[in-house]
């Protein structure tokens, strides 16, 4: 691969633990979901996903856990959520996790939903539509980070959400990736490689005040 000074990585850098730390991060989401309830709070969701993490060995978390419910789902990354609000029996929320296992960094995150309001699991589900058809034309068609986000906004529309565009995707790599300042996705000239960077997709509802996330490692 042509590496780009943005995609420096570590001596320790390897493709299979970035595809394991994934793998791990993965199976936290899928833990702390089936274990997220309606009546439990905001705070209550995020120290049972610190539980999950020990509970599988993580070395350590590398960014903040979040869990957001309701309308913190609108919130990014770096945005603090309104109060602790109660899980309803009819809801929505996300789970964002970034944790290290085999000294690499684990970044995902995915939207789910409590009991059957249409629109929200249509929400959680365009989510990952949206990812899926920007992650294939990332793999399909070689295009650079700029453009992957100029298609993730007009395939929004046309779906009928709204994108976040100040939620662009970002470097990871073995720990700690910040020392490579590798800046956003979005903001990237260059044709992505993989198993180097994060793509995240944050949509709204039209509507209602709620949205929606999802993002994976590109690999």
């Amino acid at each position: 691969m042509t590496a780009q000074p943005k995609e420096a990585v570590g001596a320790a850098y390897s493709i299979d633990s970035m595809r394991y730390a994934q793998t791990m991060t993965w199976q936290a989401i899928d833990h702390l979901a089936q274990r997220i309830r309606p009546g439990m709070l905001e705070s209550e969701a995020r120290e049972l996903g610190k539980q999950v993490l020990t509970e599988l060995d993580m070395q350590r978390i590398w960014h903040p856990l979040l869990v957001r419910f309701g309308a913190n789902t609108l919130k990014t990354f770096k945005q603090r959520s309104d109060g602790d609000p109660v899980l309803g029996e009819h809801d929505i929320f996300f789970i964002d996790m970034g944790a290290v296992w085999q000294g690499h960094e684990g970044d995902a995150g995915a939207t789910f939903t409590t009991g059957n309001d249409p629109q929200m699991i249509a929400c959680a589900n365009a989510a990952k539509e949206l990812f899926d058809r920007v992650q294939s034309r990332w793999k399909n068609h070689q295009a650079v980070g700029l453009e992957l986000y100029r298609y993730a906004e007009e395939q929004a529309q046309a779906m009928g959400w709204q994108l976040n565009l100040d939620i662009k995707g970002h470097r990871v790599s073995d720990f700690p990736h910040a020392i490579h300042r590798g800046g956003d996705l979005g903001d990237f000239e260059h044709y992505p490689n993989a198993g180097l960077w994060i793509l995240e997709i944050q949509i709204a509802h039209p509507s209602k005040p709620y949205g929606a996330f999802y993002e994976d490692l590109l690999a």
